[in-house]
Parts: C-alpha cells; structure tokens; sequence
C-alpha cells in the first residue's frame, strides 16, 4: 500500500510535464485513474494523489473532457456534496468540475444535475477569514449581476393603455388617501371624479397631473420606478403616508413632490450602481449591505427618498431647487457608500449623520483646503519636494522587489495551480527566480531559486497586450483581466521574463520597481496616489507653524536701496 501511494506522488508530480504526460496518456493511464475513481476504493492521500494526477495531466489539453462518464461525474460530484470531505480532495473535486463546466455544454448539464447551489453554500458558511481580493471580486461581479436584472424593468416603458400598470397607480392613491371608490353611473360623478383623481394626483407629486402614467414614459428609469414606489407604499406604508400628506399640506412651491423624486431618485441610484453595465475584470468595490436583503435595492430605495424629504426640508427648498437638492442627496448617499456600511440599518445611520448643514461644512473645508493648496507658493513648495517624495516611492517599490513575489503560472485554460518566486537582489544587480511546489509562506531565499537574471541585462519592460505571452493564440489573449496584470521582461536578442502579477497592486509594484532600475519614470496609478497622498501630507506638515496665518500669492515687494552703506562693518 505505501508503495502504491508513493507512486501516485511521484505520478501527480511527474503528470506536470508536458511529455511525461502525453507518454503516460498514451499508455492509456487517464483510464485507469477514472477507474480507481469509480471504483471507490481509494481514500484519503492516495485518493487526494489521484485526483492531482489527473488534473495535472487534463490540464495539458490532450485528451477531451467529453469523454468521462456519467459515473464518473457523480463520484466526483459525491466528494462535493460531503461537507466532511477532505479540504484537498474537495478542491481537486471543484477543480474537476470547474473544468468540466468551462470546456463542455454536455458536462455542464450533467454536473448542474448532481450539483446545486444549496449543497455549495455550506462550504462557504461560517468563514472567518478576511475576504481576500478574489473572493472581493466575485462578491462584486454577483452585485453587479443582481443589479443588471433590474434592467429589464429600467429600459421599459409605461402603456398609458395598460390597465393593470394603470391600476398601480390607483393603489398609490389609495393607500396615500384611503379614497373610497365614487359611484360613476352619472356622467356628473365621472366629472367629480376626475376632479378628485386630478388634485390628487397633484398632491402625489406627478408632473402631468391628469395622466400620470405619461411620468413614466421615459427610460431610464422606466417602470423601475413605479415598482420602487409601489413597494414603499406597501411595504413602508406609514413613511410613505407621512411623505405625501406632509407634502400635500404645504404651500405649491414649498412641497417636495414625491412623483417626479422618486422617478429622478431611481434614475440616480440606477447611475449610482451602474445597472445595466457589464462587470469589470478586475473591480473588487463591493456593498456588503446589499447582500443583507433579498430586496436590497428597494430598500435602498426606500431609505434613500426619505433621506430626500428630509434633505428637502433640512434646504427649505422650492420647486426651483429641485436639481440642487438632488445634487446633495446624491453627494449624501456616495459619501455614506464609501464607508462600506456592513447592513441597510448601519447606512441609514451614516446618512443621519450627513446632514445638509454636515454637507456644507465639508463642502467648505474641502473648497478651503483645494484653494490654499491651489495658491503659487503652496505649487512652487510642491515643485521643490516632489523629487524627495518620487525618491522616497522609489526606494519603497525597490525594497519590496527585494522581498519578493510569488506568481502563478497561467496556461491556455486559465488554470493557476503552479507557482514561481522572483525577487531582486539586495544590491539591486539580480533578479533571482524560480519554479515552487507550492505557495511559499513568507519570503523564499535567494539560493533556493536557481534562475537568474543580471539587471543590466534587461532591455525593455512591456505590459498589457505588448506582452510575449498575451500574443499568443489562446483564452488568455481574450481575459481583460489576466491583460491587466500582465508585464515581461525582455532581455539579450529574444529572451523574456513573463508574469502575471497577482493582483492590481503587485502589478503596479513591479513595473514601477523594474522602470526605477532602468532609470524610467513611475507611471502607474499607485504612483500618482501615492504621490498625491505623501506630498499633501508634507505640504501640511511643513505649514503647521503657520496655522491661520494668511500666505500671500505673491513675494513682498524689495525694498529700495538704502542712502549710504555705512552700516557695514569690518569685523577685522
């Protein structure tokens, strides 16, 4: 039995190499791991082996994943769905099955038949770790998802003609007037009743007060909007009572009409969360708020147009101020955002503090800051520092080459299951890399990397789509993400470096690091923050002396030539 599973580490570590694998695959081994699979006889590291061996040796491409078997889909599937499973057999598992759902639309039925969402939930449940900038990531792509299925209801329009959209907005007036449905067999009670329709329609804040259902005819934000209304109606139904009689009972100019706020609202929070938009690659900008609620933009909503009510009366706000006050509800609800509020209630909270007397004492500081910062001595104090601080930067992506990275290796099917170290030396002369068995902890020596690379060697760095490895015929030329991270060295005639940075911060680390030792400037969006952020923390540090004393914009004038220059004196 050991000599079994020493065999079967040695073969998931040989199944690595491209020849080996192609050897072993036409001896018709990938056979007969799907049968010690099925067979289920093996368990625990030989079974974990076995599992490696056969994800390295699909990985190379040679052999189609359309050939396995139910049986064998529902074997790994059962590692899957044990939640007791061994954390390493349950990754190989899901890397199985990923694969299987990524390169065949068969297999993507098959394994969406024995896998379903509520037996993959509970291998997330109960996570105490940090999130990390991938699992940010995804977190951000399901919101923007969720979002993106508003888009339907955003993008349409209201039929003036459509009785049942019509019929909501009768039970907006209903439950705002508890109105009692007149009797209309005379033509004199139709007449009062579209008087009565007509005045309170008005005083629910529509714009075209004897068909209201024109206010929703423009996209965006469409329908979304009277959904939005409707279900503050109902499920807010006290707030929203309090909004329109509290409204109604003011003077024509002084109300703030809930109609047109809520259809602008909702177009602004639409903008906001950018509903409709497809994901970016690389974003990991998330609201854990939004997955508090399983209807989180309603209930933003619903918070959202009574921080609006309250701002318009904080303003004393008339019909002319519409837009102004739409303008500080919206600079009230990013300001809240940014501070990634964990629930709706904690948001809420933020945003009773962000008053519109807060608003505009920010404003102002803000506004005094930028002009004291704008002024010509305060530009030229920052020309003078600026290559002090540029040095400082550099020095500082230097230092972190010299600790090192560990990158993954990337192959056409986006698997990221090997690993390699780079670092510089600490005289800045070498880079020093090598391949990994696995995630390294902490930094990894320079003796232990066999490859080097003597920096004056280097003839140019290249990023993006310049890169060798993104010219390259595959699925990696179309990732906008792994496009992103990308960067190569290019060193003598035709050698090159290739990396893939793990994320957007090791990217702009390492290409500033290898410019500053090619003597280039450092372009990347961390410099420029970095170089805002430090400049503006010296600038204040070097002015603290001169706290609330006015700098002039200009030298005092010199003053004329004395009389006589008697004055001086040889001290000798």
């Amino acid at each position: 039995m050991d000599a079994k599973l020493e065999a079967l580490k040695d073969l998931a570590n040989y199944s690595r190499d491209v020849t080996f694998a192609q050897e072993f695959i036409n001896l018709d081994g990938i056979s007969l791991l799907t049968q010690m699979v099925e067979s289920g006889t093996d368990f625990g590291d030989m079974l974990s082996f076995t599992l490696t061996a056969f994800v390295e040796l699909m990985d190379h491409g040679i052999v189609s994943w359309d050939t396995f078997s139910v049986a064998f889909i529902k074997k790994i599937a059962s590692y899957v769905n044990k939640f007791a499973s061994d954390i390493s057999i349950l990754q190989r598992s899901l890397a199985i099955l990923e694969s299987m759902v990524l390169n065949s639309h068969d297999l993507y039925q098959k394994v969406a038949q024995e896998i379903t969402i509520g037996q993959l939930i509970p291998h997330l449940q109960g996570a105490q770790r940090a999130i990390n900038n991938e699992m940010a990531h995804q977190l951000y792509v399901l919101q923007v998802l969720t979002f993106n299925l508003l888009e339907d209801r955003m993008m349409t329009k209201m039929d003036p003609q459509d009785q049942a959209q019509r019929d909501i907005i009768f039970e907006l007036r209903r439950i705002a007037f508890d109105a009692e449905l007149e009797p209309n067999n005379s033509s004199g009670s139709i007449e009062k009743r579209k008087s009565m329709y007509t005045r309170d329609y008005k005083k629910l804040g529509f714009i075209n007060h004897v068909n209201p259902a024109m206010d929703f005819t423009q996209t965006p934000p469409g329908m979304l909007a009277l959904d939005n209304m409707l279900y503050f109606a109902k499920h807010h139904q006290d707030a929203y009572i309090r909004i329109v009689l509290e409204n109604s009972s003011r003077e024509d100019k002084h109300e703030c009409p809930f109609g047109r706020s809520s259809i602008e609202l909702t177009k602004m929070l639409c903008e906001i969360l950018k509903v409709g938009e497809l994901p970016s690659e690389t974003c990991n900008d998330f609201h854990p708020m939004f997955f508090t609620h399983d209807r989180s933009f309603e209930e933003f909503f619903c918070i959202c147009i009574q921080l609006l009510n309250k701002t318009w009366k904080e303003m004393r706000a008339t019909s002319e101020d519409f837009n102004k006050v739409m303008q500080v509800v919206k600079e009230q609800i990013m300001r809240a955002l940014t501070t990634k509020p964990s629930s709706l209630d904690q948001f809420k909270s933020k945003l009773q503090n962000l008053s519109y007397t807060e608003i505009l004492k920010i404003r102002q500081s803000e506004r005094m800051n930028q002009e004291d910062f704008q002024s010509r001595p305060i530009l030229e104090l920052k020309e003078k520092i600026q290559p002090e601080i540029l040095e400082l930067i550099k020095q500082q992506r230097l230092n972190r080459l010299v600790e090192g990275t560990c990158f993954r290796k990337l192959n056409s099917r986006r698997r990221q299951d090997k690993f390699w170290y780079c670092r510089l030396s600490p005289n800045h002369k070498v880079l020093h890399y090598g391949d990994l068995e696995e995630s390294p902890q902490g930094e990894v020596p320079h003796d232990s990397l066999q490859d080097k690379l003597p920096v004056a060697d280097i003839k140019a760095v290249v990023t993006g789509k310049d890169c060798p490895h993104m010219k390259e015929k595959g699925a990696l030329k179309q990732n906008k993400e792994v496009l992103e991270l990308a960067f190569s060295i290019l060193y003598d005639s035709s050698g090159q470096l290739n990396f893939i940075a793990p994320d957007k911060h090791e990217y702009c680390v390492w290409t500033d690091g290898l410019n500053a030792l090619l003597g280039k400037d450092m372009l990347s969006d961390l410099t420029r923050n970095d170089l805002d952020t430090l400049l503006s923390m010296e600038i204040k540090l070097r002015l603290l002396d001169l706290e609330n004393i006015q700098i002039p914009d200009a030298p005092p004038p010199i003053p004329k030539e004395p009389s006589n220059y008697d004055f001086v004196y040889d001290c000798n």
